[in-house]
């Protein structure tokens, strides 16, 4: 993968940062230097350069975006299809996809979806009135804005409807959890497709499941062809049932038993927003033949009887018939042949001179009715009073009208067309915006009342916070300081002490890790994260959990996990060692081993002092021996197995090694400078030390003569002072004496 971040193309677009990694394509968030403005840039993989397949690909979703405008459709702004590097320039949108949204609520409410729902009809209605298939409409291709608007995007996989498309032969393109059952066999596809994909966005949504689900791709396909999903209000009983029959209206196996348009569906959905509790005159049920459906068309009274069935005489079983009237009939046949032949004769004459010769039998032109300033979402999109116009959908902003309304119209009103005729409509998009206010923070009554103040409708969720006090507002959906459209509901998450959703942590120490993760799967939670720490336990056994067992965990928490790394622990310790007394020396060299190897040298003072050894091992016993000029002076064993460490076959210098350092002859000098020489020789005789030898040396200070200026060996400084010497060394006094003497 060639990594753009950080490089400038086609000396205009500053790639910033990858916000996203597709099946063919990566995404960037870029800086557009010439239009000032943050996009999102999308390049095909430089492996897929040279396959034509996904080349065209990443055409089609261009062509395809590029003739589509509609607010809940992602922007194309740009595009190139160079050799080297095709992308396009996209809208860049700060949000999160609507599978995304999903998996963090699990289920979606009724009002939330149907508010969703209906952007994403709309969009597709724009779509598949220019004539484009999405094909592979989910929630990964749907992405959530802070204020609640959505944006349908990539169109990789689009199609015009008026062109065959086979999903099979094209290496099964899509997800096979939301295609409807014509994709799944490789039948042909056109716009009831994606009502199928909607149909399962919302089962999805309102149950937080998927309809078919399997280990295997191929499986869920042949669910999607055979199987009949279970209704929605069986896994979530406060589902209305309108919303429930809309939604297995829309996933109905045969397209022809589908809603047949985008539309068409946004009627129903606008019904159900208006009564909530409306049951719709169509349904649904299941039996040994293929699903049959009940719509409006079936409920009229139809006659029993065969048309042609005669009246059986029931005593002889025979029909009734009057021979009288019978021969009458029978003579009036001939004659009422040769009247017919004529009226038809003269029939023909009329209409051969009526089609070729007036405008009588040419075909009715029909007369444009008057759109402006209707709703076209209420009044104009799926009204039976305009099926004889092909309807095109255009949106632009207009601030002196309503919103939704149309505001222009081609061809005019009163305008003389064919059935068929292809009428655009311009509608206002244009939506009066409000910012919604901060109320983080306040008490429920206070944050609502400012709500409705400011124009808007509310709703609330309670959420679980142990900081907050309880009753106050944490967050708002859109959030505060958003632009969101007047009227809407804005939901108020509402602080609680309550935990509902929280679950108990299971004991999982002493578990591999794999055995941990599904005890913790069972219960609803999940694994956080997971380090090692060096323990003579098999490796991936659980030495901690955090939280441990027995302890609530809440929602959106984890449960952290240590784990055995199979290895003995490092421990580290010191050793002390008594250093000899050695006579005559000051210091010696202190080596010492580990298992023969080193892990101490220095020079130390041999003064019968204590030198500690530091050493480190693991899950084994080790040797140590100290040496002093390669003389051994200690030796042990180490047991890192056990903690704190043992010792054992310790042996020392006082029992082992005595013999090599040590001498019986010696002494500590003792300091005798400032004392008289007599006084000096005695004292350093009570020491042991008698050969002393005096020197004299010239003083001008009388009360220094006769008296010990120095001694040698020194003994004045250092850690000399507590140095041993033999006591036959040689002492020398040097004793101050007068100039005359």
């Amino acid at each position: 993968m060639e990594n753009y971040t950080g490089k400038r193309i086609d000396d205009r677009y500053e790639i910033h940062e990858i916000i996203g990694v597709g099946g063919m394509a990566y995404v960037y968030k870029a800086y557009d230097r010439i239009d000032d403005r943050i996009v999102a840039v999308k390049i095909l993989r430089e492996e897929y350069l040279a396959n034509e397949a996904f080349r065209r690909r990443f055409k089609n979703e261009c062509k395809f975006i590029a003739v589509l405008s509609h607010p809940n459709i992602v922007k194309v702004y740009d595009v190139s299809f160079g050799d080297r590097l095709q992308y396009i320039v996209m809208e860049y949108i700060e949000g999160i996809t609507l599978k995304e949204y999903i998996e963090r609520q699990r289920v979606i409410s009724p009002k939330e979806a149907v508010h969703f729902l209906t952007q994403i009809l709309r969009a597709l209605q724009h779509a598949h009135d220019k004539g484009i298939v999405h094909r592979d409409i989910k929630p990964q291709n749907i992405m959530l804005l802070q204020n609640g608007t959505i944006k349908v995007t990539d169109f990789g996989i689009a199609s015009f409807s008026r062109s065959e498309s086979r999903t099979i032969s094209e290496g099964a393109i899509g997800s096979v959890h939301y295609i409807s059952p014509e994709q799944a066999k490789g039948d042909f596809t056109d716009a009831k497709a994606d009502i199928y994909s909607v149909g399962v966005m919302l089962y999805e949504m309102l149950t937080g499941q998927l309809p078919f689900q399997s280990d295997s791709a191929v499986s869920v396909a042949l669910m999607q062809v055979n199987d009949e999903p279970v209704p929605p209000r069986s896994i979530n009983g406060s589902i209305p049932v309108g919303l429930e029959q809309i939604t297995m209206r829309a996933m109905q196996k045969d397209p022809k038993l589908r809603y047949q348009s985008a539309a068409e569906m946004l009627l129903d959905l606008d019904e159900f927003k208006r009564n909530p509790s409306i049951k719709f005159d169509y349904s649904y049920f299941v039996d040994n033949e293929p699903t049959k459906y009940i719509d409006r068309t079936m409920t009229s009274n139809q006659p029993l009887v065969p048309k042609n069935e005669e009246r059986q005489d029931p005593a002889r079983g025979k029909p009734r018939v009057n021979d009288e009237y019978a021969t009458r009939n029978n003579k009036l046949i001939p004659i009422l042949s040769g009247v017919l032949a004529g009226l038809v004769a003269v029939s023909a004459l009329i209409f051969s001179y009526l089609f070729f010769f007036t405008d009588v039998m040419k075909v009715s032109k029909l007369e444009v009715p008057n759109f402006l300033n209707k709703n076209y979402e209420t009044e104009i999109a799926g009204n039976d009073a305009y099926s004889d116009f092909r309807i095109n959908v255009i949106y632009e902003n207009d601030s002196a009208s309503p919103y939704g309304v149309v505001v222009k119209q081609d061809p005019e009103k009163g305008t003389k067309v064919q059935s068929g005729q292809t009428v655009t409509l311009t509608v206002n998009q244009n939506q009066k915006t409000v910012t919604v206010p901060d109320v983080y923070g306040q008490k429920y009554v206070d944050a609502t009342e400012q709500l409705k103040a400011a124009g808007f409708a509310t709703s609330y969720e309670t959420q679980y916070d142990a900081t907050a006090e309880e009753g106050t507002v944490l967050s708002t959906l859109p959030e505060r300081g958003s632009e969101t459209v007047a009227g809407t509901a804005i939901v108020l998450f509402v602080a609680t002490r309550t935990d509902k959703d929280a679950v108990l942590a299971p004991e999982v120490v002493g578990y591999s890790e794999s055995d941990a993760r599904e005890m913790i799967k069972s219960v609803g939670l999940s694994v956080g994260s997971v380090t090692q720490r060096d323990d003579v336990s098999a490796a991936g056994t659980v030495l901690e959990q955090i939280p441990a067992q027995g302890e609530a965990v809440h929602k959106n928490e984890t449960i952290d996990l240590i784990v055995s790394s199979g290895k003995a622990p490092n421990v580290a310790t010191a050793i002390a060692v008594k250093l000899p007394y050695m006579a005559g020396t000051e210091t010696g060299e202190l080596k010492a081993y580990l298992n023969s190897a080193v892990v101490a040298t220095e020079e130390v003072l041999l003064n019968g002092g204590t030198y500690n050894v530091e050493v480190t091992g693991s899950g084994k016993a080790d040797k140590l021996i100290v040496k002093i000029d390669n003389k051994d002076i200690y030796s042990c064993t180490i047991n890192f197995t056990t903690d704190p460490i043992a010792l054992s076959d310790v042996a020392t210098i006082e029992d082992a090694f005595k013999n090599s350092f040590y001498t019986d002859a010696s002494s500590i000098i003792p300091s005798v400078v400032g004392l008289t020489d007599e006084k000096a020789k005695q004292t350093l005789k009570d020491a042991g030390f008698n050969n002393i030898t005096i020197e004299t040396e010239i003083t001008l200070d009388p009360k220094k003569i006769g008296v010990v200026l120095s001694q040698m060996p020194d003994i004045s400084s250092g850690l000399n002072r507590f140095k041993r010497y033999p006591t036959d060394t040689t002492i020398i006094l040097v004793v101050g004496r007068g100039v005359l003497q």
